[in-house]
């Protein structure tokens, strides 16, 4: 491209994100959104654990904490700028800002390069040199290791602010999903001595590759020489897992680097998906290679969430002891069942094409939840069935049957009518009334599924825990925290609605009034409602069905440790719980990505279709999976009906 004209300091430059895959933005999104999220939480669950818990005082957990906020800081330098690339279209960003992201980005990396190779020295003293751990990594060692990792990556990186400031640019302003030196340094007029300088730059990171693999060759050195094979598993598995982390920062990192310098036959977009991975994915892998898999760090979580570990200190070290002795793996698991107004908004299903006849059929029933005691004794049993009503599952069913009830009469009357009779005309105030329904209603939902997940785990995971915590103050506080929430967030929905100003004939493509829906028949802009959307629903149900994933990935482990037939009751249990909530959460995130991102690719009576199931098809199969399935529910069913179940299998039988 021939430079015409040439400035110092461009006002802005040009972001282009995946270039060939503009139309696949919305979708490249959303695992770089996922590994954000999961970043943050992880990275800011370690530190809050080392913050507050004053025994974790020793040199790992130092390291520990200072790369947990090293890749908060880093993940967040550089993910939203991408995001609002992907979603907004907000390709431009200032010199000034530019230049900021790129110091923060390419120090944040030095500084975890440092900090990696500071943890593989504390490993290989801790292995190769143990009875002298203590006299090496002292207190005014680990200062000034720690101020160390900070004055290096900032010197080093200072002059590539330097060197940029002083280059004069072109018109072709575009970089890729954010600022770094050589992506800037690339659109200059002039011969840069910038790439001599980044590989001067480069040079340390590649030296402190070496050393760490220097310190882990020591390391297996030493392992190999233990004589018990059980030990020597454990220490290989120890640093395997950290070894595989280094691998997977240090690879993208390079790779980023040379491609750059000498990889112009490299493809534009491998390129950029490389060098987005070195920043996002080794900030969310950590917290789990150095936190979860830490022992101390994962009692101290689990104690967070179980009010029944006791302390105690021995001479050389602090254990941590469960004062009812459970292990998941070691005692037989058995699941408990565990501003201008409007006056009319016209609703059009657009579906008139595809059917010119509504059929709408549905069915609620009530569940009714009863149980039977824990005692042999008859007598017992009958003093104190009505009491068992109130176990933590049964209070979480109740809720969630009162949700869907809630759900489907907030939505399936308006839909009939307009089926049945043509009543597609609503008041604009009523219309708000249901959208804040709908909305609050599944953010409910999502949140009593959460908390039934996590019954689910204590009870699979953690059975003798499972009195001790879930009491009933904790239920009552899960509850309000569901509630509150969803109030809180769809609020502001009617708020920034009622704020919009109106124009022309207010016809939605409906079966009933929902945020994005009305949004779009403003005559105004509103991003602001389209960021605050997104925002409540990452915070909310992104961050519920993350947590669900998390849930049930500790159950699966572990269900497989349990003897055949009680692995295959439990997989049968939670076979039907994660069907409902894929339902549920598949749909839900189909209907808002393609209410945002899909108006123009997704045909309209599939949009409806969609938004139809995901509030319609749960609140019908939550009666089934987690009522009708449950023995106790089942058994009090067939008591009301007076039939037993003996009889019942018998008649099914005959029939079939």
């Amino acid at each position: 491209m021939p430079h015409q004209n040439t400035v110092l300091h461009p006002s802005t430059f040009f972001l282009l994100g995946f270039p060939g895959l503009e139309t696949a933005h919305v979708w490249i999104s959303l695992p770089f959104c996922f590994v954000y999220i999961m970043a943050l939480i992880g990275n800011a669950t370690i530190l809050i654990v080392i913050w507050t818990e004053k025994i974790l005082r020793d040199p790992i957990f130092f390291f520990l904490a200072i790369l947990s906020a090293i890749d908060v800081a880093l993940s967040t330098s550089s993910v939203p700028q991408m995001l609002g690339i992907f979603w907004f279209d907000a390709h431009e960003i200032g010199f000034g800002a530019c230049l900021t992201q790129m110091f923060l980005v390419h120090t944040l990396a030095g500084m975890e390069s440092a900090v990696l190779l500071v943890m593989a020295f504390d490993h290989y003293v801790a292995i190769c040199a143990p009875l002298h751990y203590i006299t090496i990594l002292t207190v005014w060692v680990l200062a000034r290791i720690g101020l160390g990792i900070i004055l290096s990556a900032v010197m080093l990186m200072l002059p590539f602010i330097y060197l940029i400031f002083h280059l004069p640019f072109c018109e072709a302003h575009i970089i890729d999903t954010y600022c770094e030196h050589m992506g800037i340094a690339k659109l200059a007029c002039a011969n840069i001595f910038n790439a001599i300088y980044g590989l001067f730059v480069a040079s340390f990171l590649v030296l402190d590759l070496i050393l760490v693999g220097i310190s882990y060759g020591y390391i297996i050195q030493v392992v190999f020489r233990l004589k018990s094979q059980d030990t020597r598993l454990k220490t290989l598995s120890t640093c395997g897992s950290p070894a595989a982390v280094m691998f997977v920062f240090y690879t993208p990192a390079l790779f980023s680097f040379f491609t750059h310098r000498f990889g112009q036959k490299v493809p534009p977009y491998v390129h950029i998906l490389v060098a987005n991975i070195y920043v996002v994915l080794p900030p969310a892998l950590n917290p789990v290679i150095y936190g979860v898999r830490t022992k101390q760090i994962r009692e101290y979580m689990i104690q967070g969430l179980e009010p029944g570990f006791t302390r105690r200190k021995t001479e050389n070290s602090t254990e941590y002891l469960d004062i009812r002795n459970s292990n998941s793996c070691d005692v037989k698991h058995q699941a408990r069942n565990s501003t201008q107004a409007i006056d009319n908004i016209h609703l059009d299903t657009g579906t008139s094409q595809a059917s010119k006849t509504h059929v709408f059929t549905a069915g609620v029933g009530d569940d009714m939840i009863t149980t039977e005691g824990q005692s042999d004794n008859k007598k017992y049993k009958r003093k104190h069935k009505k009491r068992s009503l109130h176990q933590p599952m049964y209070i979480f069913l109740a809720v969630l049957a009162a949700t869907d009830l809630g759900l489907c009469i907030a939505i399936a009357p308006k839909m009939l009518a307009i089926f049945w009779f043509g009543s597609y005309s609503m008041v604009f105030d009523a219309c708000l009334t249901q959208l804040f329904f709908i909305h609050a209603l599944p953010g409910m939902e999502s949140g009593i599924l959460l908390a039934m997940a996590f019954d689910r785990y204590v009870a699979i995971c953690d059975p003798l825990k499972y009195t001790t915590i879930l009491i009933r103050s904790v239920i009552g506080r899960i509850t309000l925290v569901g509630i509150i929430r969803s109030i809180a967030f769809v609020s502001l929905f009617i708020r920034l609605l009622k704020q919009l100003p109106y124009c022309g004939h207010c016809v939605m493509a409906h079966t009933y009034c929902e945020h994005m829906g009305i949004a779009r028949l403003a005559c105004a802009n509103i991003t602001v409602n389209l960021v605050y959307g997104l925002t409540a629903a990452l915070l909310a149900v992104g961050l519920d069905s993350i947590l669900i994933a998390i849930s049930y990935v500790f159950i699966l482990h572990a269900v497989f440790c349990l003897l055949h037939d009680a692995r295959h009751k439990a997989l049968s249990t939670c076979g039907y719980h994660l069907g409902v909530i894929l339902v549920f959460y598949i749909a839900a995130f189909f209907s808002f990505l393609t209410c945002r991102f899909g108006r123009h690719r997704v045909p309209k009576h599939v949009h409806i279709f969609l938004a139809n199931l995901y509030v319609l098809v749960p609140p019908v199969l939550n009666p089934v999976i987690y009522g009708a399935r449950i023995k106790e529910i089942r058994s009090q069913l067939l008591r009301m009906l007076h039939l037993k179940e003996d009889s019942v299998c018998v008649l099914s039988r005959g029939w079939t």
